[in-house]
């Protein structure tokens, strides 16, 4: 039902980008990667794309910072497919440090990068789902966007910001054929995550099982990671016609961390 569609996905060089834009590739759908990274391996990962599922992936290096970077990514897009279908807004970064040792700049840029780039996409490319009465927005934000965790006043921050940005989105284009709906995951088993871990579990002299169980339970009740492919079929389901009177919703998948 996706199949030939135009996906827009934000931050989707690697880790859960990638794992959505090639779930979108494996229902039909022309693809947006973006991201930063090395550019022998953005290509091998483009090309991974159109190989594997015999779709048309473009790369645009739109740096999510700049609001016309962005605008151009859209129009990119828009003429080489000629619409965009499915926008998923999924590029982010972090810091940690207590609020009254956080830099003034990397507070600007985690709210530039995670909040204010999914404001500049939405306001570009919702104007044609508007006029093609169809457009699926899918905002990637986190447990954090409903609950706290201290030292990471501006993810929060920002991921609460994207669960309103949501809303809003959703109640403005309720009756145009366009749904908006946020994803909240808890630990994903990202390549990033399991350098974290393996470097846990060299420090303290412990498994990597045991360094990954306790990283687990300091948030969730079940002791298992999702995957980033779990996080891409939730976006699937969630641009397709079985989700067509879903909007405004934000969906945990997070082992119950906010269960709790």
């Amino acid at each position: 039902m996706l199949k030939g569609k135009s996906v827009i996905v934000t931050g989707s060089t690697s880790g859960i980008g990638l794992a959505i834009a090639r779930c979108f590739a494996a229902e039909g759908c022309n693809i947006t990667i973006n991201g930063f990274g090395d550019k022998d391996a953005i290509e091998k990962e483009r090309a991974g794309i159109e190989k594997d599922f015999g779709v048309k992936p473009i790369y645009s290096g739109a740096d999510m910072t700049k609001p016309d970077q962005i605008a151009e990514m859209v129009k990119l897009t828009e003429k080489t497919f000629g619409a965009v279908d499915v926008l998923v807004n999924n590029a982010g970064i972090q810091f940690v440090a207590k609020i009254e040792d956080f830099p003034i700049e990397k507070w600007d840029a985690v709210i530039a990068t995670n909040l204010s780039a999914a404001f500049h996409a939405i306001r570009v490319a919702i104007p044609g789902m508007k006029a093609r009465k169809w457009g699926r927005i899918i905002n990637i934000a986190s447990a954090h966007g409903l609950v706290a965790s201290g030292e990471k006043v501006a993810y929060v921050a920002a991921k609460h910001g994207i669960v309103g940005l949501t809303k809003v989105v959703a109640v403005e284009a309720a009756n145009d054929g366009v749904t908006c709906n946020a994803i909240c995951p808890g630990w994903v088993l990202t390549p990033l995550v399991q350098q974290q871990i393996d470097a846990r579990a060299k420090a303290e002299g412990k498994t990597v099982e045991a360094a990954s169980k306790e990283m687990l339970a300091e948030k969730q009740p079940m002791l298992k990671f999702s995957s980033p492919e779990n996080i891409g079929a939730l976006a699937v389901f969630l641009a397709g016609d079985a989700a067509e009177t879903i909007s405004g919703s934000s969906y945990s998948i997070d082992g119950a961390w906010t269960a709790q």
